[in-house]
């Protein structure tokens, strides 16, 4: 009797290989044969759960933003009394990828951003990721204050954590200076409410 395969879970086994492999060297790194090789699965394994690249690309981006906002949902629920800014500020801190243990995840993520400059299959991904995050910082942005255009405010947010994302990344900032400027702008868009 022929192995019942998940095919699902296939699927992710091969994009966590796509991430470390993009991790180590760039999406130009990333190979089928060797994607094959680090999911321990075979060549034809991979083709039959992909039919090119660029759509084993796809979901593995697809899967990264799952885990992404996986995150964000679980560190706003676990403390459903939290505030809506603090509830913001985590959010953000989290779609940042400024803690040491998401570093490889940001590396990943900002070679699919690059490569969705000349991808529209991966553009696409993005702006679908990026349009639910502006949604959920906007909906926070006016539960915690009176403000006459949250879109923007939330677009500004999202816009300052994917560019602190870069300056950890190239070492420009710090980790904790890039917390301090995220700190600054939200403590900016509170008082600029308030007032």
């Amino acid at each position: 009797m022929p192995k019942q395969v998940d095919h699902e879970s296939r699927r992710r086994q091969i994009a966590e290989a796509v991430c470390q492999l993009a991790d180590e060297s760039g999406l130009e790194g990333v190979t089928l044969r060797d994607v094959a090789a680090r999911a321990e699965v075979s060549m034809g394994a991979v083709q039959r759960c992909f039919a090119t690249k660029e759509e084993m690309l796809v979901f593995a981006l697809g899967h990264i933003g799952e885990r992404i906002a996986a995150r964000v949902t679980a560190r706003l629920v676990e403390s459903p009394a939290q505030s809506a800014r603090t509830a913001l500020g985590h959010a953000t801190t989290e779609v940042s990828l400024l803690q040491e243990e998401h570093r490889a995840e940001a590396r990943v993520w900002l070679a699919f951003v690059a490569q969705a400059a000349v991808s529209p299959s991966l553009a696409e991904i993005l702006r679908s990721n990026y349009a639910g995050l502006q949604t959920a910082f906007a909906r926070l942005i006016t539960e915690a204050a009176d403000t006459p255009d949250p879109d923007r405010a939330a677009r500004t947010l999202l816009a300052l954590a994917d560019g602190l994302t870069t300056h950890v990344l190239i070492g420009h900032l710090s980790p904790a200076m890039a917390l301090d400027v995220l700190d600054g702008h939200l403590n900016r868009l509170w008082n600029e409410r308030a007032s």
